[in-house]
């Protein structure tokens, strides 16, 4: 496994369509591996693969508790979407120190494949929309949040963020994993 870099907002590879994954092989469960590693290093929930540069729709998700396990959505499709709503402030890895309401369905049916290449519905509840976030990075290409997408674009904390960008010469952010505490 491997801590990769983070791509951040600007980063041509976030407003990139990623494209299916044909088959699920050693190089994408690698990838998947890496996906894990990068997310637990930075210190996120979840992580899709253009974050870390690969237009490809896989993402991963673990909110840090045991049930539910922590989640590989490869290919994923959001096939239901309940009525009922809930709003939390979310981050975003590529977009660092910015955070923001996000309102999001409370219940969700996903199918995706899994790490070994089997189909599976996975069903979400009150998961502060993390599951849900993963997804929106992975199939199309990386944005804000899709329910708060005009009104953050335009927020300053994000123009400030764009400037600072501006000046400088690349998108990419190197994960520093923490060293590991004394037994």
């Amino acid at each position: 496994m491997t801590v990769r870099t983070l791509h951040l907002l600007g980063s041509p590879v976030l407003r990139q369509k990623s494209p299916t994954v044909p088959k699920v092989d050693d190089a994408v469960r690698r990838l998947v591996d890496d996906l894990f590693e990068t997310m637990r290093a930075a210190k996120g929930v979840g992580l899709a693969a253009n974050q870390i540069g690969v237009a490809r729709r896989v993402a991963v998700v673990d909110i840090g508790a045991e049930d539910p396990p922590p989640l590989v959505l490869i290919n994923p499709v959001i096939v239901e979407r309940g009525d009922e709503e809930e709003t939390a402030e979310e981050g975003c890895l590529s977009i660092p120190e910015i955070f923001g309401d996000v309102t999001r369905a409370v219940r969700i049916v996903v199918e995706a494949l899994d790490q070994d290449g089997s189909r599976a519905r996975r069903r979400g509840k009150r998961l502060q929309g993390a599951r849900d976030s993963a997804r929106d990075r992975s199939p199309r290409r990386h944005s804000v949040p899709r329910s708060s997408q005009r009104r953050e674009a335009r927020s300053p904390a994000v123009q400030v963020e764009k400037k600072a960008r501006k000046r400088q010469t690349g998108y990419l952010k190197e994960v520093t994993p923490e060293p590991a505490g004394e037994l």
